[in-house]
C-alpha cells in the first residue's frame, strides 16, 4: 500500500513541472489516471537565410571575426572605380579631415572675467551681433534719442540751426516748464517737454530725407531773402503729399547743401540731415563736381590751357581737375566745355572761365561726387536718393 502512494505521488510531480501537449488540450479530460510516459515533440522553423549583398557592394575590409560585445558599424564609401563598397572601417579622408580640424577651446571662467573687466554675467549674457535691419529697429525705437536742444530745434522745423541758438539764447524754449538757455543741452522730444513760444514740438522728429533737386535758372538757394524765388517753392507739391505719405510725422525742414548762383542750372541735393549736408559740403570730403559750359563765341588750345592753368578765387589759386572741350552738337551750335573742379569754391567755375578770356552763355552742374545728374529728370523736378545714391556721395548709412 505505501509503495502504490509513493508511486502515485511521483506521477503527480511529473505531471506538475511539464508542460501539456498541445493534442491533450483538445481532447476532454475524462479520466483522473495520470501517467508518466508524456512525449513532447516540438520543433522551430528554420532561420531566415540571410540577403546577399550585390557585387559593388561585396565585403573587402571588414573582419569576419569580431571580438565578442563588439558591434559591426557599416561603412559605405565609394571606391577608386566609383562603385559603391561596404567596410567596418571609416574612410582615411574622414580620420584626416577630423584630426585636421582646427577647434576653438572653450574660454574659462577666469578668462572671461578678465575680458568682461569682471563682470561676467553680463558677458555670457551678452547677445550676439543682430542685423542691419534689427539695429535699426532698435535705435529707432529703444535706444536713447537725447541730442542737442539746437539741433533738436533745427531739425523740427523751428528755424535754422544759428537761428534756433539765438531762440534759446532769447529764453523763449522751455524743456520740462524751464526756461532752458543753453544751445547744447541735451533733451529728447519723445520724453521731455520742449516748447517754443508757447508752441510744444512734436514727440516725433521728421524722418532723414535726401533729394535731388534739377535746379532751374532764376531760383536762388537761400531760405533767408523773400524778395527772390527760393528753390524750396519747387518742393511744395512734396509738402503737400507728406501727411498722405508719412501719417504722423511732422514736415521736415529742408536745406541745400552747397549753393549754386541764380544764373546756373543743375544738380543740387536737397535735404535735412545737417551731418550729411556738412560732410558732403565740407573741402576734405574731396567730392569733384562736374560742370558744362557753354561759351560765346570759339574756343581754342589756348583757352583751354590758360583754364587749366587756374586762377585765384577768394584769394586762393585754385586749378580745375580736368578741362576738356565736348564735341559740337546739332542742335547746339555753341562750344562746350567740360570742367571738374574739387574744391567748389563761390563763382569757381565762372572765374575760371572769365579768366582765359571767355565768355559763359549757360552753366550746368551735372554730377557730384559719384552720383550724375538723372537725364530724365526734367527741369524744377526732385527725386528721392537711394541707399547706394549717398553712397556714391560718399555717405555712410
Amino acid at each position: 500500500m505505501a509503495a502504490a502512494l509513493s508511486t502515485l505521488h511521483l506521477h503527480h510531480q511529473l505531471t506538475f513541472f511539464r508542460k501539456p501537449s498541445f493534442s491533450l488540450l483538445n481532447k476532454s479530460v475524462r479520466s483522473t489516471r495520470i501517467t508518466a510516459s508524456l512525449e513532447f515533440n516540438i520543433t522551430f522553423a528554420p532561420p531566415k537565410p540571410k540577403p546577399k549583398l550585390p557585387a559593388n557592394l561585396q565585403t573587402d575590409a571588414v573582419s569576419p571575426s569580431l571580438p565578442p560585445g563588439q558591434h559591426f558599424i557599416p561603412w559605405i564609401v565609394r571606391g577608386e572605380d566609383g562603385n559603391l563598397k561596404l567596410q567596418s572601417n571609416p574612410p582615411a579622408r574622414l580620420i584626416h579631415d577630423i584630426a585636421d580640424a582646427k577647434t576653438q577651446p572653450k574660454k574659462k571662467k577666469d578668462q572671461v572675467k578678465r575680458e568682461s573687466g569682471g563682470n561676467v554675467k553680463a558677458r555670457m549674457e551678452a547677445e550676439p551681433k543682430r542685423s542691419k535691419a534689427a539695429r535699426r529697429f532698435y535705435n529707432e525705437n529703444f535706444r536713447d534719442q537725447a541730442q542737442r536742444l539746437s539741433k533738436v530745434l533745427a531739425a523740427a522745423g523751428v528755424a535754422s540751426r544759428r537761428s534756433s541758438e539765438e531762440l534759446i539764447f532769447e529764453g523763449k524754449v522751455t524743456v520740462n516748464g524751464s526756461v532752458c538757455n543753453t544751445p547744447q543741452t541735451r533733451v529728447d522730444p519723445g520724453r521731455d517737454a520742449i516748447y517754443v513760444n508757447g508752441n510744444r514740438l512734436p514727440k516725433k522728429l521728421a524722418p532723414k530725407v535726401y533729394l535731388a533737386l534739377n535746379k532751374p535758372k532764376g531760383y536762388i538757394c537761400s531760405l533767408g531773402k523773400k524778395e527772390s524765388k527760393s528753390v524750396m517753392c519747387l518742393l511744395d507739391d512734396y509738402f503737400q503729399s507728406w501727411d498722405k505719405r508719412n501719417p504722423g510725422l511732422p514736415k521736415p525742414r529742408l536745406f541745400t547743401v552747397g549753393r549754386l548762383d541764380v544764373a546756373t542750372t543743375g544738380l543740387i541735393i536737397v535735404t535735412n540731415d545737417g551731418d550729411f549736408a556738412q560732410q558732403i559740403a565740407h573741402p576734405s570730403s574731396n567730392l569733384s563736381k562736374e560742370y558744362i559750359a557753354t561759351i560765346n563765341g570759339v574756343v581754342s588750345k589756348r583757352h583751354l590751357f590758360a583754364i587749366s592753368e587756374g586762377t585765384v578765387v577768394e584769394g586762393v589759386h585754385c586749378t580745375p581737375d580736368s578741362v576738356e572741350l565736348l564735341p559740337q552738337q546739332s542742335d547746339a551750335p555753341r562750344p562746350r566745355l567740360r570742367i571738374v573742379v574739387h574744391e567748389g569754391r563761390n563763382h569757381e567755375v565762372r572765374e575760371l572761365v572769365k579768366n582765359a578770356g571767355l565768355e559763359i552763355h549757360s552753366l550746368k552742374r551735372v554730377r557730384i561726387g559719384g552720383f550724375r545728374l538723372p537725364s530724365d529728370l526734367g527741369l524744377g523736378k526732385h527725386a528721392e536718393l537711394k541707399q547706394t545714391d549717398l553712397k556714391t556721395l560718399g555717405w555712410k548709412c
